[in-house]
């Protein structure tokens, strides 16, 4: 696959497990940050609130990774991301146990508040 231009490209792409647990974390981004836009950016589904980042996934060979980038994520919910924390602003997952849709509402919704209080 070649750089995919759009999101619902980028997700195409993908194995139908994988697409499907993508298209779900896509669905509960965007429904806990509804003014975010999508875009695709370092080749991932991104999104972006008022031109900036918010967040962004992506699926791998054998896993799939959201990008929250913030250290106040990890200090609000440390302990509830330890399954799933893979470096510096990085949650690793599978298709077999994806990040539970509540945690990534939690995610996304610090995330908006980092950004609206750095305005």
């Amino acid at each position: 696959m070649g750089t995919p231009t759009g999101v619902d490209e980028y997700l195409a792409g993908l194995p139908v497990r994988q697409r499907a647990v993508l298209q779900r974390l896509r669905e509960t981004i965007g429904a806990a940050a509804p003014r975010a836009t999508e875009t695709i950016s370092y080749n991932m589904p991104t999104f972006r609130l008022d031109g900036r980042f918010l967040v962004s996934f992506a699926a791998f060979k054998n896993h799939c990774s959201l990008f929250p980038a913030s250290q106040a994520v990890l200090e609000a919910h440390g302990k509830e991301l330890e399954p799933y924390f893979s470096g510096k602003g990085t949650l690793r997952f599978t298709v077999d146990e994806p990040i539970p849709t509540v945690l990534v509402r939690k995610i996304v919704r610090i995330r908006i508040r980092e950004l609206t209080e750095d305005s």
